[in-house]
């Protein structure tokens, strides 16, 4: 409880709710009594210094938390500003206080996630974005605890280390103002409850006894304060009465100011002539240029007939264009519509065709394979069959071959004979020839 109270302060304003805790404060009639006990000699206590053991353990329970709190509202400002701090801590300490500054950051970037997750959730009422704010409060809790323990952590380090608490509440500036109002509350609680230990009773009768006193004065103040209420009252009436008599003179003026206006109308009427006077002569002018102006009309009647004349025959030409156009398209329309006609009946004669294609087709691939079947066996008979044959050819064509070969040599043979002896005749009957000679 007082951890939660400690830590509140550090996150910079109003941003995170430490839950429904009473908060540390004054009445406003508590603190009017205190201020009049203040100002008044009669009830400051007698004592000052405490007497008993509890009284001095609580002004030290007060005291230490305020210590506490001038250290925990310091650690933002300390993790912004670490040049400040160099060479006066060591390392752990410096670590310490960035490790808490840096759970207190995640832990105001959830809570501004969770804020921003609830508005659209409210506006387009999803399930899954409410599981997701919901997973998010999870975590807000976990880092809420953790931030807790991070802050007793760094309190146990600057409660061991005095000297390192008292450089960090000397050199570090920039507490926020929460937390300087929170502190403040502390001390005046502080006060309060130092100022309450050392009264005895007999001391808070007396001052019991004033604030009676001071409640009695107070009603006769307020009596005092209606019969002032009560004068105002009468003097609002004489005011109005006052009021009256002014209205009565506005009013008069009000008659001298018609008067007025009478006599003005005898210069309206002055103006009004000389204004008759003027409009006449503008009436002449406007009259010239009205002419003018008319002239300019009539001229640009007679262009403007003469350009619907040319646009009236122009469009007659583009409406025969049109109109031939129109009879193409619609006699192309018509061919494409006899021809797309023909090309469909054909096209359903081809389908008719091609169905029954088909069937015969499944028909004949039945037939098929049962032939490929009998083809295979067959195949296989008369390979073997061809090989046998094969090598009877190819013994055939070896002896055929070779009967050729002799017969070649045999032709041969009687050729190179019979030309020898063509070439011997021809020999003896060339040398007969010449002897002739």
């Amino acid at each position: 409880m007082a951890m939660d109270v400690l830590v509140a302060p550090l996150y910079q304003g109003s941003e995170i709710s430490t839950g429904n805790r009473p908060r540390v404060g004054l009445g406003l009639g508590a603190k009017k009594a205190l201020l009049s006990c203040g100002n008044t000699s009669q009830l400051d206590p007698a004592r000052t210094k405490l007497t008993t053991i509890e009284t001095k353990r609580i002004i030290a329970v007060l005291d230490e938390t305020i210590h506490k709190v001038e250290l925990i509202t310091l650690l933002s400002a300390a993790a912004y500003n670490p040049e400040s701090l160099e060479g006066l801590w060591d390392d752990d300490t410096i670590n310490a206080v960035r490790e808490h500054e840096d759970l207190c950051n995640s832990l105001l970037e959830q809570v501004n996630l969770v804020r921003e997750e609830e508005e659209e959730a409210e506006v387009m009422a999803e399930d899954q974005l409410q599981l997701q704010v919901e997973e998010h409060k999870q975590r807000i809790t976990l880092l809420k605890d953790e931030v807790k323990s991070s802050a007793r952590n760094t309190l146990r380090i600057f409660l061991i280390n005095i000297p390192a608490g008292e450089i960090f509440r000397t050199h570090i500036v920039g507490r926020s103002e929460e937390a300087d109002v929170f502190l403040q509350s502390l001390i005046e609680f502080r006060n309060f409850v130092f100022e309450k230990l050392l009264t005895s009773p007999m001391e808070e009768k007396e001052k019991v006894e004033f604030m009676n006193e001071i409640i009695l004065r107070d009603k006769k103040n307020t009596e005092m304060i209606q019969d002032l209420e009560s004068q105002l009252s009468s003097t609002i009436k004489s005011r109005d009465t006052q009021v009256e008599k002014e209205n009565f003179v506005i009013r008069e003026l009000k008659s001298h100011l018609h008067q007025v206006l009478k006599f003005s109308e005898s210069h309206l009427l002055r103006t009004k002539q000389e204004a008759k006077k003027q409009q006449k002569a503008e009436l002449r002018a406007s009259q010239i240029r009205i002419t003018k102006i008319q002239q300019d009309i009539l001229m640009l009647k007679t262009q403007y007939h003469n350009l619907t004349m040319e646009n009236r025959e122009s469009e007659q030409g583009l409406r025969k264009k049109k109109y031939k156009l129109e009879t193409e398209i619609e006699n192309w329309i018509q061919k494409y519509d006899t021809e797309m006609g023909e090309k469909q009946a054909e096209l359903e004669e081809l389908d008719e065709i091609y169905t029954e294609e088909k069937a015969q087709l499944a028909e004949l691939r039945t037939k098929h394979a049962v032939l490929v079947e009998e083809f295979v066996q067959i195949r296989d008979e008369r390979l073997i069959s061809s090989k046998k044959k094969l090598e009877a050819e190819q013994e055939m064509a070896l002896m055929v071959r070779a009967a050729t070969l002799i017969q070649a040599f045999w032709k041969g043979y009687l050729v190179r004979s019979l030309l020898k002896s063509k070439r011997k005749k021809k020999g003896k009957g060339k040398g007969k020839g010449k002897g002739k000679k």
